[in-house]
């Protein structure tokens, strides 16, 4: 897991390798269901209200806590964050580049964040590495990488 800084912009990335082909791997980003069940990192479920996989398609989810005692954690309400996506591309079994919009009051975790799930195939399966450009400054740098961490064994646990 790495991250970088740059004109007070955070960019986070996160990789694994999962043992199973790009082919299988991209369809479970284009399928609602299976977006709706890798993508909540731990301690979270998420709900699909739209989503269009297709260059300039959107979507919206929400992800909720499942426990009441991470209530104060929400980002846009007490137990809930809501994302407006985007797909900015989709090329089949070789990359995902999304846009979210994060909806809250507190500036410090809104705005608009990048992401870029690359697969490369190697040996034993293939190399799944997510990009985070822009981070919202609310988002603690260790939860996001730990969150990110999360929904690639998530993925791999889908896939595998």
């Amino acid at each position: 897991m790495t991250n970088t800084q740059g004109h007070g912009k955070r960019t986070d990335t996160a990789s694994r390798v999962i043992a199973a082909s790009p082919a299988t791997l991209y369809r479970a980003f284009v399928e609602p269901k299976a977006v709706a069940t890798w993508l909540p990192p731990a301690g979270m479920k998420g709900h699909i209200h739209s989503f269009e996989p297709r260059p300039g398609g959107t979507y919206r989810m929400t992800l909720a806590y499942e426990r009441p005692e991470h209530s104060a954690a929400g980002k846009t309400s007490g137990n809930e964050d809501v994302v407006e996506g985007r797909f900015v591309e989709l090329v089949p079994d070789e990359r995902v580049v999304q846009r979210f919009e994060f909806e809250s009051a507190d500036p410090a975790f809104a705005g608009t964040m990048t992401m870029t799930w690359t697969l490369a195939p190697v040996a034993g399966g293939t190399q799944v590495t997510v990009t985070c450009a822009n981070v919202p400054e609310g988002i603690r740098q260790e939860d996001h990488i730990q969150g990110l961490t999360s929904t690639l064994a998530n993925l791999a646990e889908y896939t595998e």
